[in-house]
């Protein structure tokens, strides 16, 4: 091996692909690569060039994230996000895939606005094409032609299309066995709140969204899911208690569902009225509405986390919180924030959130689940006891909606294969 930037780790974790049981291991890593993996003191040099070994007793080696939804409105010349900021911050926060929603200025929903967004390796970047033109929900994006262009699959907007067009769409079956991502959310009920309608936000004064507007959408998707089982619905952005009831009721025939990480970390209860992580599509709920959530995806009924990043520019982030756009940005504060919150606070085994981050996501998008293998650039690192800062150079992100900016935290993608060598964060790392 003549790589000059070898890492032996030492006792670490190993998380190799679904259903798998975890395992402690020795691994080699040649530059980007992970090289070997052995039992326990069963890689063995002399090597060709300087190895640093490190202890890794407190890390786990583990494939990368995987996004199954996210918005980047100007890929080349955002002031929000870039192309290639977006790779930037994805990576450093441990994801390897990413899809982009077609909401844009220029909406993804034919062809020609499909070719030419790509990533290179080891980074994957998926793309949704549009159920509608210009996301309109008035007449029918071409879906054949979009999934013909490499799209992975067709995506509303933030609220559910009209019925008739929602029906005639799928009746037309154009997407095969394609998933199709629709919002749990219709938003003329929404009665212009933006906090769900929850004693916390009443005490706040906040406007409230009542959680009506997600019952319905998710009744008539239900129903839809039992007249049509030949589609692959995705229901995108389950946020309540009551949705979550309603989604048990229909065990186990219910479409895949999925959740934004934010609502699995703060709550109506639990941020201060300064506080970045208010305005969010769908709406923030209680604490009920948390706890809930939590619970359906320790129990499968929810099978994927979603980032749905959705970056703003520095001056939408200084309009006033009810004319602000909603969302939020942060690929790297949902691994750390999830460990903290589920496998510390819940009890949750790392695999469980795995699955939740990576194995169940790669379902939901239709790909091909990942298993470490020697050779590949696709892994990560994770440190569960580092402490550090969250700020705006370790976000590697331009987005000025950001949460829990100069905050401490502990647990960080310390290495990944996604990312440069000269990047990593293990002490002593490259030595040269």
């Amino acid at each position: 091996m003549n790589d000059p930037h070898l890492l032996l780790l030492h006792r670490v974790n190993l998380m190799e692909g679904p259903g798998r049981p975890t395992k402690v291991v020795d691994a080699l890593i040649s530059g980007q690569r992970l090289q070997a993996l052995a039992e326990p003191g069963g890689l063995q040099g002399p090597w060709q060039g300087p190895c640093q070994t490190i202890d890794a007793q407190t890390c786990w080696l583990a494939p990368p994230l995987v996004d199954p939804y996210s918005v980047l409105d100007d890929p080349y010349l955002g002031r929000a996000e870039t192309l290639a900021s977006l790779l930037a911050a994805a990576a450093a926060g441990g994801y390897g895939s990413v899809a982009l929603l077609p909401w844009a200025s220029a909406w993804r929903d034919r062809p020609e606005r499909l070719v030419g967004l790509r990533w290179p390796a080891p980074m994957h970047l998926h793309l949704w094409g549009s159920f509608s033109l210009e996301g309109q929900d008035r007449h029918l994006a071409g879906h054949g032609d979009q999934l013909a262009a490499g799209a992975i699959g067709l995506a509303a907007g933030d609220s559910l299309p009209p019925l008739g067009l929602l029906e005639r769409g799928l009746s037309l079956a154009e997407m095969d066995d394609q998933p199709i991502l629709l919002p749990v959310r219709d938003d003329t009920l929404c009665r212009d709140g933006f906090v769900r309608e929850r004693v916390e936000a009443l005490r706040a004064g906040w406007p409230v969204d009542p959680a009506l507007s997600e019952i319905l959408p998710l009744q008539t998707l239900l129903t839809l899911a039992g007249r049509l089982p030949q589609a692959r619905l995705r229901l995108m952005n389950l946020s309540t208690a009551e949705g979550v009831s309603l989604l048990r009721q229909h065990q186990p025939q219910h479409p895949l569902a999925s959740v934004c990480w934010w609502h699995l970390i703060s709550d109506s209860g639990a941020l201060e009225l300064a506080d970045e992580g208010w305005k969010l599509v769908p709406s923030l709920g209680g604490p009920g509405d948390r706890r809930a959530l939590i619970q359906a995806l320790a129990d499968g009924v929810i099978s994927a986390v979603a980032v749905h990043h959705q970056p703003l520019d520095a001056e939408e982030q200084l309009l006033p919180l009810d004319q602000r756009p909603g969302g939020l940005a942060g690929h790297g504060l949902v691994l750390p924030l999830l460990w903290q919150e589920l496998v510390r606070g819940h009890g949750w085994q790392p695999t469980l959130l795995w699955e939740r981050l990576c194995w169940g996501p790669a379902r939901f998008l239709g790909v091909e689940e990942e298993v470490l293998a020697p050779g590949s650039q696709r892994w990560l690192l994770f440190d569960a006891e580092k402490h550090w800062l969250w700020n705006a150079q370790s976000a590697r992100s331009l987005a000025a909606n950001q949460p829990w900016l100069e905050r401490p935290m502990v647990g960080q993608v310390v290495a990944s294969g996604l990312t440069a060598v000269t990047e990593w964060l293990v002490p002593g790392f490259p030595s040269c």
